[in-house]
């Protein structure tokens, strides 16, 4: 059955179904009624929405061995544009490698000791077909060490080689180097044992506050 209200026949409510609407009709409350249902809903989508926000997921970021190089009488640090088995570094320049770890919003950045040819290599003298090549290996923080890993002490030291020798040779003259297939450095003097790049939550400690 349907109910005209005035005469006027406006809504169409089985009045078997629901007879408190039918009063709220009767009374000319239906549609502070419905008002009142669509602010309720609006609203819970709306807590709901802000719920999901607030406990989004733990950002991540991934800890790996980062390259970096300062050429010659440079005293700063710059991302390698190559990987060290392409990059040839000329006589005076500097290498550095940090266990490092990145986010979208975290960047644990250049090696711990600034590049300083002169002190590294001082006493090593110039010889023909050879290059001297300061190295400095930073094992980095304690925060993104893996679990029961010892982080290593921070190595600097002159490697003098043939001239052409390639960033990776250079650096196997300081440390054991372990790759991945792809010839990707995984670690350095067995630092991590055995991951490989890996992605984990990010440091509290690293955090932007």
């Amino acid at each position: 059955r349907y109910i005209s209200v005035t005469g006027v026949q406006t809504c169409a409510l089985p009045i078997s179904t629901n007879r408190h609407l039918y009063m709220l009709v009767r009374e000319g409350t239906y549609m502070n009624y419905m008002m009142k249902l669509l602010t309720i809903t609006f609203t819970a989508i709306f807590i709901g929405t802000t719920v999901l926000t607030t406990y989004a997921a733990p950002e991540k970021g991934w800890r790996y061995w980062g390259y970096f190089q300062a050429a010659p009488s440079s005293n700063s640090w710059s991302y390698a544009t190559t990987g060290p088995a392409a990059s040839t570094p000329k006589d005076g320049s500097v290498e550095g490698w940090k266990f490092s770890f990145s986010s979208g919003t975290v960047d644990a950045g250049n090696p711990t000791l600034k590049p300083n040819f002169k002190a590294t290599c001082a006493g090593v003298a110039a010889q023909p077909g050879m290059v001297r090549v300061a190295v400095v290996v930073d094992y980095g923080a304690r925060a993104i060490a893996p679990k029961g890993a010892a982080v290593q002490p921070t190595i600097r030291q002159c490697v003098i080689i043939k001239s052409g020798a390639n960033g990776l040779e250079i650096l196997n003259k300081v440390v054991p180097i372990r790759t991945d297939a792809s010839g990707f450095v995984c670690g350095l003097n067995y630092y991590p044992a055995k991951e490989c790049s890996t992605e984990i939550l990010t440091p509290k400690v690293l955090k932007r506050k």
